[in-house]
């Protein structure tokens, strides 16, 4: 089974859920992500846009001028709120443990996720945490299969 616990719907740097699989203990952490960039510098499509080759189109249909106009106050909004700091990006990374002992601090990461994104309950976090859970869970098999390997002398 995956992380049982999730994060909160308001999250800070340093939060973390854990769960226990095939034997090892798995723990996610918020990281903030130190990439100073706005929303709108790091993301195509941030500001919409009424033409078709633009990342922000915003699709034809009826009532396109209202639609953009919505668009846009909703992307005011956004940009505002990060420029206060209430919400922010991040990276969520898995640490590995078996029996109180450390195997990796990083076994698998992903930056650069919105955190407290206006109007998200962060569910997408433990999602993403979920979704690293395998790739986790081979690199700390790698690290003890090392550790197994290691001649006696070559564990100090």
């Amino acid at each position: 089974m995956a992380f049982q616990e999730t994060f909160l719907p308001y999250v800070c740097a340093g939060d973390t859920i854990t769960c226990e699989m095939n034997g090892f203990t798995v723990t996610a952490r918020i990281v903030a992500d130190d990439c100073p960039d706005a929303p709108h510098e790091r993301q195509d499509g941030f500001w919409p846009s009424l033409y078709i080759g633009d990342p922000g189109f915003i699709g034809p249909g009826r009532n396109f001028r209202d639609r953009l106009e919505a668009a846009q106050t909703k992307a005011e909004r956004v940009l505002e709120a990060w420029r206060k700091g209430d919400w922010f990006y991040c990276g969520i990374v898995l640490s590995v443990c078996l029996e109180g002992v450390t195997l990796t601090d990083h076994a698998a990461s992903l930056w650069g996720i919105e955190a407290n994104y206006p109007e998200s309950d962060n569910a997408y976090l433990t999602e993403v945490a979920a979704e690293m859970l395998p790739d986790a869970l081979d690199v700390a098999r790698a690290i003890l299969a090392r550790l197994r390997a290691a001649k006696p002398e070559d564990r100090a």
